[in-house]
């Protein structure tokens, strides 16, 4: 039996252009590639560049892999009935010929930047049948071209690293009539391996590459081979002091090279000089510009020595040790003494290379202090690429100016989905959301930041969607908008294990980022301060509440959901597809919810011992058993495969992290004798308030559902009754025995409850002789019915909650489209009031305003305190605020701003919330209909929760569920 496959680019590259396809049958513009009746040669030219050579021989073992024969394999001008020509134009004879007599013509792209043609000629020679050819305009392009054909014939860019397994075929028929490859939409594109102490250095050290005892060539080599498959050309490699630095290994830069990966470095690394390592203050005295210049100036270059005759974007900096700021300077002199350092490293960049300055590829980093230095006047060479950096968390602190726009050296990006330092690390999980990375990169790059890209991966895995989707969109950005970008995960990983769970992996990795950015799971652990009048560590809680909204439970629950919809998934797939399967997937989910279940289980065991509760010691033994069941799954994540990753997956403790310690438990004391409680929802205090048992308010708009709990301060069991008074209120049990806690399920039959605005149900429960009675609010009046309100957002327990993606009406203009992100915010939907890089509103024209409003329905009137939900966002640039508007009909205009200066105290929250909070106060004249309004000033902001506050406003994280009548 014969399988074809339909040659299609993930990338979506030759999707777009439907110029490649396949036949089941033999056919005149059908090439061969692997079929019984042939055997196909593979060629280039052994004058070619090394990454050439070196893509055709991966080639031949990728065809192995895929069909199980081997094809041969020839750098000589050898001829063959059918051959594929690899090559790279003005490298490879064959090619160059067939050009020079017309056979291919190469001219859309002469003098490009990697880009590549594949075609099929027939009878190109008097000895070639037909010819695919390969051709690249330089050495990655020709590389490109052939991974191209890789992935399409089965062999993903993670096979090795994610030990995604190759789809088998046994023949291969490709049909191409003409592909042109664009140029990538960034010159520049690639990863910075980093903190790599706890994960891809102890795995390379013991291992993956035990002779060297570390990081080197073997290892680099496999990077390499990863960022090439996916469509980069970049690597900064790993820094850290455990690291041997990279340049300190030769070998490392010609493996570099052999890939045709351009090597760069960290903001803090000088002309590719590691001085964390590689410095030593007893041999070369002080890292300080000021006192010790010829020293700094020896070391670099001697660097730039040895790496002159390869290819790089050379860092130009002057900061100190590491990650630290200069030594020794003054603040009125770090300007002066940061652009002589700079000038320093251009004369000796000029001097090994052989050409000016201007004509070397330079890239300037303004991290942390260097924007300040920056921004006070500091003068950069026009030619040098500015590369913005993010604030570590995925928030890029500013972008070019008209002025930088025009500047020949362009912009670029830094940007984290790992890292380590304040306010939290969060080095363990990927949970920035695809949608983020999205807003983010195509803000940079609408605003020049185009010609540099550079991702903190940490250590790769787990990271590798996060890396798969950051260098896709560097390779076409115009392939993306906000509709695809969150569905990217789900899309590429379905072409893997199927396209019948597309819509369970759709539903994973959406709640999956959801839950992650209203709070890491790195960052659920930082609960524990030290308090310095006693010396001894407390515990403050996170502000996810169990009282309030069911909102601790309900993220547990959901975490729940999506663990074991991907577990069964785990569990159905074929056994060579469940190593990938645990890596990308199952391993971060059920990680993640581990994680939250340890740390929100510990926070109610803790609450439950003040409550005194008889289930403390349960709860303090279940996250116990999430803790220890972290580290069984991630042992297994080690061991899998023989233990191909082991040492690689752990749970990196970082500087300021807690979260992969068993959090504090505690204990209560119990009595001798049963002791019925009772818990309700949504009571705050249990003293000094009232003695009165009173759920939350239920109306016929939302439709809530309530509970009672009854739980045991005694350690016998307790038997129970309960009965409602009101034959509209269902109860889910009547009676029961309990010996640590159960709970009753609330319901309303809505088609039996009196109007009325003041309606109280009463259901009784008895135990012995105890009774209590518990009162259930009800709002039910004649008008407005729930169809008139349909639609709408409604008051429910004092707050209306909107969901901004889901709005009613926009208003837009020449230059402002307000765009709803799915996949991102609180609600995993926000609205974007308008894009970045166009111009600030005129807020005078109220009326001209680009807005969008939410139409919402109040019973009550007055003054209302307004919560806004943003993204931390930073202004684009000095010349530009985060402003927006909130305004409710046509009242006054509150004008907000997201701005805060990064390392305040205020931006320590917004990073680890994910969320500016604007809080204002505006007025409601009456009840009945109104319209709230968020107007764009600065474009690019973006909203992810509304809540309207009347004074029913309960504490917690996320404030209460979206209000929408439906």
């Amino acid at each position: 039996m014969r399988y074809f496959i339909f040659l299609f680019f993930l990338c979506f590259e030759l999707i777009a252009q439907g110029q490649i396809i396949v036949k089941e049958t033999d056919g005149k513009q059908t090439f061969p590639l692997v079929s019984s009746n042939s055997k196909t040669l593979i060629s280039y030219d052994e004058n070619d560049f090394e990454v050439v050579k070196e893509a055709a021989h991966l080639f031949v073992e990728d065809i192995r892999s895929v069909t199980g024969k081997k094809l041969t394999l020839s750098g000589k001008q050898k001829t063959s009935a059918y051959m594929v020509i690899i090559g790279t134009v003005g490298q490879n004879r064959t090619i160059d010929r067939f050009v020079s007599e017309g056979k291919l013509d190469i001219s859309p792209i002469h003098n490009g930047w990697e880009q590549y043609i594949i075609q099929t000629l027939d009878n190109p020679d008097k000895n070639i049948r037909k010819a695919l050819v390969i051709a690249g305009c330089d050495r990655r392009g020709t590389a490109y071209g052939v991974f191209a054909l890789s992935e399409v014939m089965g062999v993903d860019p993670l096979y090795w690293w994610a030990d995604v397994p190759v789809k088998q075929k046994n023949t291969l028929y490709v049909h191409i009539t003409r592909y042109v490859s664009k140029a990538p939409s960034v010159k520049y594109r690639g990863i910075f391996i980093n903190d790599e102490g706890w994960g891809i250095q102890p795995w390379a050290t013991n291992t993956f590459d035990k002779e060297l005892g570390n990081m080197g060539p073997k290892t680099y080599a496999k990077v390499c081979e990863l960022i090439l498959r996916m469509k980069g050309n970049m690597m900064a490699p790993a820094m850290h002091p455990r690291t041997t630095a990279f340049n300190l290994i030769p070998d490392n830069r010609k493996v570099a090279d052999k890939y045709g990966i351009v090597m760069t470095s960290a903001h803090c690394e000088p002309l590719l000089y590691n001085n964390t390592t590689e410095w030593d203050n007893k041999i070369n005295g002080e890292w300080n510009y000021l006192t010790n210049k010829e020293g700094i100036l020896k070391v670099l270059d001697k660097r730039t020595s040895q790496t002159a005759p390869f290819e790089n974007a050379y860092v130009i900096a002057m900061r100190g040790i590491h990650d630290a700021g200069l030594i020794g300077v003054p603040e009125d002199r770090k300007a002066e003494i940061t652009e002589a350092a700079l000038q320093d490293q251009r004369n000796i960049l000029s001097k090994y290379i052989g050409r000016p300055a201007e004509e070397i590829q330079q890239v300037f980093v303004p991290y942390k202090e260097v924007l300040d230095i920056y921004e006070k006047g500091m003068k950069l060479p026009d030619d040098v690429t500015i590369v913005w950096p993010d604030d570590n968390f995925g928030y890029i602190k500013k972008l070019s100016d008209a002025k930088e726009q025009k500047r020949s050296g362009a912009s670029g990006v830094y940007y984290h989905i790992s890292y380590l330092g304040e306010p939290h690390d969060y080095l363990w999980l990927n949970t920035t959301p695809p949608a983020l990375i999205y807003e983010e990169m195509k803000k940079a790059y609408d605003t020049g930041a185009n010609r540099y890209w550079l991702l903190n991966v940490g250590d790769i895995k787990p990271g590798e969607l996060g890396m798969k989707f950051f260098l896709d969109l560097a390779w076409d950005i115009d392939l993306f908008n906000y509709d695809n970008a969150y569905k990217f995960d789900a899309n590429y990983l379905s072409s893997i294990f199927g396209d019948k769970y597309k819509d369970d992996l759709q539903d994973i990795m959406s709640t999956y980022y959801q839950l992650g950015f209203q709070r890491k799971p790195e960052a659920m652990g930082w609960g524990i301060e030290w308090n310095s009048s006693d010396s001894r560590e407390r515990i403050v809680n996170t502000d996810f509440s169990f009282i309030n909204y069911n909102e601790a439970e309900n993220r547990m629950a959901e975490y729940d959901r999506i663990a074991n919809k991907s577990e069964r998934i785990l569990e159905e797939l074929p056994d060579k597809y469940k190593a990938a399967f645990y890596e990308l997937v199952f391993y971060p989910v059920k990680g993640a919810t581990l994680m939250n279940k340890k740390m929100l289980t510990a926070q109610q065991n803790r609450w439950y011992a003040l409550q005194g509760r008889a289930s403390t010691e349960l709860y303090a033994n279940k996250a116990r058993s999430y803790h220890d069941s972290i580290d069984s799954y991630t042992v297994h994540y080690n061991q899998m495969l023989n233990g191909k990753w082991n040492h690689m997956m752990s749970l990196a403790p970082g500087w300021v992290a807690t979260y992969q310690n068993m959090p504090p438990v505690n204990t209560s004391t119990i009595s001798s004798e049963a002791n019925m409680q009772i818990f309700i929802p949504g009571k705050d205090s249990d003293y000094g308030v009232t003695s009165l048992n009173v759920l939350p308010c239920l109306n016929p708009y939302t439709k809530q559902n309530s509970f009672i709990e009854l739980y045991n301060r005694g350690n016998k069991a307790f038997q129970w009754k309960a009965s409602a008074k009101q034959e509209w209120i269902n109860l889910d049990k009547t009676s029961g025995e309990t010996l640590l806690q159960d709970r009753i399920i609330l319901s309303v039959d809505w088609t039996k409850v009196p109007h009325g605005a003041n309606i109280t149900g009463e259901i009784v429960i008895t135990c012995g002789q105890k009774i209590e009675t518990v009162y259930l609010p009800i709002f039910n009046p004649v008008s407005p019915s729930v169809n008139e309100l349909k639609g709408m957002y409604v008051e429910d327990n004092g707050c209306v909650s909107i969901n901004p993606g889901l709005y009613h009406r926009k208003q837009e203009n020449k230059d402002i489209t307000i765009h709803t992100i799915k996949g991102l915010g609180y609600e995993n939907e926000c609205i974007q009031l308008g894009e970045a890089d166009k111009p600030s509103q005129n807020t005078w024209k109220l009326t001209e305003t680009p807005k969008v409003e939410y139409d919402f329905y109040t019973f009550s009137a007055g003054t209302v305190t307004i919560y806004t939900y943003a993204l931390p966002l930073f202004p684009i640039n000095t010349q530009r605020d985060t402003r927006y508007g909130v305004m409710i009909d046509n009242g006054v205009v509150h004008w907000v701003s997201t701005a805060t200066k990064e390392y305040s105290g205020q931006w320590k929250q917004n990073v680890v919330r994910n969320n500016a909070i604007g809080i204002m106060n505006l007025n409601i004249e009456k009840p009945g209909k109104h319209t709230l309004k968020l107007l764009c000033a600065d474009p690019g902001m973006v909203i992810q929760k509304v809540i309207i506050d009347f004074g029913g406003m309960k504490r917690s994280y996320l404030g209460p569920r979206p209000t929408l009548v439906k």
